[in-house]
């Protein structure tokens, strides 16, 4: 079945790099993939899955029943990032919009959703016509937004898990800048991303005239007591064993050379695993900024306003022993050398919300695949050129070595997960 497998995707290749290229040339921001939807929609419902839209917003939700059995959940996210492309690529994205922000800006697949969208409908070609060797309900899962870590969430409280056959197993996979040749598998059993929350401090002074300190309370000085102590937070209160993050991503006070302003802003990223570590760092950011207003002498009414932003990406959990059954299957398909186990990394992906919304009933597993370049590897072996990271506007990965081992990696999984008869 293997080499079956390898000689169906070889022929479906050129046009799923083809479907790749499209991908790449149209992305669309968080929650307004409305025409990526509808034509990997188009594709799924030629495959002879049901399929639903607009499941949270622009959510596709195909599924596609086969007798009794388990079912496997398989995702792919499809959103672009506000990054203005630099990659010289003969289909580089020239598409522009607007977010939120108000900035209007280029639009670009920097994390490479492109590719896990092409290796998903990959994925689905390879399953659709091979009905007669597993059993089971695939549910194969569009999601929109994950980079601004709502779709996932939003597509669950649309009724994922309710209207749609609830999963026994969810499997995803993302490419990765990494140091190994691309299309190398990486795996992290236990906690691989981070819980992702964004804190916003308000810290409250009195203003005045830059020659006379001595009349105000300067919010510069206290918020900049309040960023040197939080670092403490993680070095003196939490355990060096257990990995945590607190970043001041931004300080904004003041307008003019000579006057102390009445406000200072600070915005936070706070990274960790555990809930009892979040819970531990964020009560820390509320303790320090309290502690240090206090001591600059501001009354109770004027303590910094702490602010964690709701809903926050959870860290996601790879079960373990799951996680090594799949990458068996792996390894005896793809080889030892091509599947690794790489560390866990602070970055944070919502596709945690779909074994936390049923820890109980769902194994969940998302692994990476190196797209880098050979071009790149030998510049980082031989000079020590950094690679550029995901959401670079440089980053174009070695797109047919993701696309073609994601297709197979998340096919061979869903067929090992779902024998025939229980064999």
């Amino acid at each position: 079945m293997a080499q079956d497998l390898a000689t169906s995707l070889a022929e479906d290749m050129p046009g799923l790099m083809e479907l790749y290229r499209d991908l790449h040339a149209h992305p669309e921001l968080s929650f307004e993939e409305t025409e990526t939807a509808a034509k990997l929609s188009k594709r799924m419902r030629g495959l002879g899955f049901e399929v639903t839209e607009n499941v949270g917003r622009t959510g596709v939700v195909s599924v596609m029943r086969n007798g009794d059995g388990p079912v496997v959940l398989l995702r792919a996210d499809m959103d672009g990032l506000p990054v203005v492309e630099q990659t010289g690529l003969p289909f580089a994205s020239k598409v522009t919009a607007t977010p939120a922000s108000g900035v209007t800006t280029g639009v670009m697949h920097a994390c490479g959703h492109d590719t896990h969208m092409a290796g998903f409908i990959g994925a689905a070609q390879l399953l659709a016509e091979r009905k007669d060797e597993w059993q089971g309900t695939l549910v194969m899962v569009l999601q929109p937004a994950e980079e601004l870590g709502l779709g996932a969430l939003a597509m669950l409280e649309d009724g994922l898990y309710t209207r749609f056959p609830k999963p026994d197993y969810a499997v995803a996979f993302h490419d990765a800048a990494a140091p190994a040749p691309a299309g190398t598998i990486g795996f992290t059993p236990g906690y691989a991303l981070a819980n992702v929350d964004s804190v916003d401090i308000t810290v409250k002074g009195i203003g005045g005239h830059g020659a006379y300190p001595q009349t105000t309370v300067d919010p510069v000085v206290l918020a900049s007591s309040i960023v040197m102590k939080l670092q403490t937070v993680v070095s003196r209160n939490s355990n060096p064993l257990d990995p945590a993050v607190i970043t001041v991503g931004s300080f904004h006070a003041g307008a003019k050379h000579n006057i102390i302003s009445d406000e200072a802003k600070l915005q936070l990223t706070v990274r960790s695993y555990s809930d009892e570590s979040r819970k531990q760092l964020l009560d820390g950011i509320r303790r320090v900024a309290r502690g240090e207003a206090i001591t600059a002498g501001l009354s109770e009414e004027m303590l910094p306003v702490v602010t964690v932003e709701d809903p926050y990406t959870p860290s996601t959990f790879n079960d373990p022993d799951f996680t090594q059954n799949v990458m068996t299957g792996f390894r005896d398909r793809f080889g030892e050398a091509r599947v690794m186990e790489w560390p866990a990394v602070m970055g944070g992906e919502d596709f945690s919300q779909f074994r936390r919304a049923a820890p109980d009933d769902v194994k969940s597993l998302i692994f990476w695949i190196s797209g880098t370049p050979a071009e790149m590897l030998t510049a980082l072996e031989q000079e020590g050129t950094p690679l550029p990271s995901l959401h670079s506007p440089f980053w174009a990965p070695d797109a047919e070595a993701v696309v073609r081992t994601g297709a197979e990696a998340l096919a061979s999984a869903a067929l090992d997960l779902m024998p025939r008869d229980g064999g």
